[in-house]
């Protein structure tokens, strides 16, 4: 590598793999790959590592997982000598998370910052990738690895005129790094999504006039966080092994009932939200092990959080605009937050149901609905991200027979365990589409998926081979599978973007795998001990020595 940190060899660097972002996925995997001795490099857009909370420097951005599993277990020591000052981390303190990981484990000399991807080839008679940046360089590998995050490309809202606004206009995915004062200024905020919902309190205590816009209500959760105490930590440090490998079935740690909903009496249920409630997160929607299968049940927990807003919000009109009504609870991205019902008793604080008077247009200094106009001195933009896609897609990938991933994925996302798709060898994906990715930790996913691609890789090094991809029967039968998983549950019943159902065009398919990351993480194991069974690996530039074993039948149930 040279003194600036760019890896040399001219405008052509050639690599046994190419890690693509420099998150929470990234970092491991650069670490996982090169303990094995594999030469890695990883290109990251941004200049620094941190992936999603690199970017997400907006008011008020934590992570709604506990600190203390929010986090990696592949280092006992690591997890042992950091200490989080939160129950929920903010962003700057997870930030500082992983840049600590980085100097720790001297991850940056093979990390080529300031770099975007902006077109992948597979040269299919060398059997390698060739990886093209918007800055003229290329890079040669035999394996990709995508870590370009599940909720990385920001989306902003497709309202007419919004160009035409000459104030400051932020995206909460895209926060300027030297941070934002609203004092004494007009401001609008459109979204009250899980950014939303945090950056809207913050903006209130600033803000002259704060004009929240809402599209779609969401339901809350208190987060009542506090601060950690080192005895806190050190007895739950103590259990981390037992932890960690129960994350590992379960994917996140919470408090999860043996009961159905009516199971119990209407006043035991009802105390039991309360106790929830009062105990704060995502811990709250586990209160009864139906509540995502059963409608029924899911609305004594739905209209449980609606009589919470009722209560907290003074104005009876307000407070039953922010009650939502499209979806029962939980099939979105259930929030979490601080006092975010409560910020709309303030004064300074107005909320515009979209629904009952939408936006027409943005002017140069207002935004109009079908009712009024809006002057604003700056605009946020809580509009969410491309999930799940958005960041592959953003990139020209060509796979076999010049075929476009763009083209092939025109209907949706295809792939087998959300590891990879049919047509693009040795080009895997973290957490993708097809995978628990977004309905866990994202640290316990990302940990499973970067540890099955080392094993695949240091399997096909040990029998000779060189490419690895998925076989169409396999990965169609996956992709069923997982849709058929997700109708058992309540949460086709949401637009969300788990269906990419918020951004204008996109295909609705049900994108994450809703069972169990036990499960999901079995029948990984489960295959590559069959000798990788749905894939198709092959010894270099020789078809003959294809191995392809393709179940006749899923072995996981959701």
């Amino acid at each position: 590598m040279s003194e600036n940190g760019k890896f040399s060899n001219g405008q052509h660097t050639s690599v046994d793999a190419i890690v693509i972002g420099a998150g929470f996925a990234g970092l491991y995997a650069l670490h996982r790959l090169r303990s094995m001795g594999w030469k890695v490099c990883v290109l990251e857009a941004a200049a620094d590592v941190g992936g999603v909370w690199y970017w997400n420097r907006y008011p008020g951005a934590r992570c709604d997982v506990e600190s203390l599993q929010y986090s990696y277990s592949f280092s006992s020591e690591l997890e042992q000598e950091w200490e989080w000052s939160e129950k929920y981390a903010s962003q700057p303190e997870i930030l500082r998370y992983l840049q600590h990981v980085a100097q720790r484990f001297e991850l940056r000399p093979d990390i080529q910052f300031n770099t975007r991807v902006r077109a992948m080839r597979f040269d299919e008679q060398c059997e390698h990738w060739q990886v093209h940046t918007e800055q003229g360089e290329v890079f040669d590998a035999r394996f990709c690895v995508m870590a370009t995050g599940a909720l990385s490309v920001p989306r902003l809202p497709e309202v007419p005129g919004i160009s035409r606004f000459k104030g400051p206009v932020h995206h909460t995915g895209h926060w300027p790094h030297e941070g934002v004062d609203f004092t004494g200024l007009r401001v609008g905020v459109i979204g009250t999504g899980s950014s939303g919902i945090q950056v809207i309190p913050q903006i209130a205590k600033q803000a002259l006039q704060l004009n929240v816009f809402q599209r779609t209500p969401n339901f809350s959760i208190p987060a009542r966080n506090t601060p950690l105490s080192h005895e806190d930590q050190k007895a739950f440090k103590q259990a981390y092994p037992a932890h960690r490998a129960r994350a590992r079935e379960v994917g996140t740690l919470y408090e999860f009932s043996d009961k159905k909903a009516f199971e119990v009496s209407d006043q035991d249920r009802e105390r039991e939200y309360e106790r929830r409630w009062n105990k704060g997160g995502v811990n709250f929607v586990h209160a009864f092990t139906d509540l995502m299968v059963n409608k029924t049940s899911n609305d004594t927990v739905a209209d449980f959080v609606r009589e919470r807003i009722r209560r907290v919000v003074h104005d009876p009109a307000v407070a039953q605009a922010l009650c939502p009504k499209d979806h029962p609870l939980g099939t979105k991205r259930i929030c979490v937050d601080i006092d975010y019902f409560e910020t709309y008793n303030r004064p300074n604080v107005r909320l515009v149901d979209l629904q009952a008077t939408p936006i027409e247009s943005v002017t140069d200094d207002s935004v109009w609905t079908r009712d009024e106009a809006f002057p604003l001195d700056a605009l946020v933009c809580a509009t969410g991200y491309d999930a799940l896609t958005g960041a592959v897609l953003q990139i020209d990938i060509t796979g076999r027979d010049g075929v476009s991933l763009r083209e092939q994925w025109r209907d949706g996302p295809g792939t087998f365990l959300g590891l990879m798709t049919v047509g693009f060898p040795n080009m895997f994906i973290i957490t993708g589409a097809g995978s628990p990715s977004v309905l866990v930790n994202m640290v316990v996913g990302v940990e499973q998926h970067v540890d099955w691609i080392a094993r695949c890789l240091d399997d096909m090094r040990r029998d000779g081979l060189s490419t690895i991809e998925a076989e169409q029967s396999a990965q169609t039968r996956w992709v069923t599978h997982v849709n058929e998983a997700a109708d058992k549950t309540l949460f086709p019943l949401a637009k969300s973007w788990y269906l990419g159902a918020n951004v204008p065009g996109k295909p609705r398919v049900f994108m994450p795998y809703v069972s169990k990351i036990g499960l999901y993480r079995a029948e990984c194991d489960r295959i590559a001990a069959n000798n990788y069974e749905g894939f198709k690996r092959a010894g270099l530039g020789d078809a003959s020595t294809a191995q392809s074993h393709t179940p006749s039948d899923m072995a996981v149930r959701p």
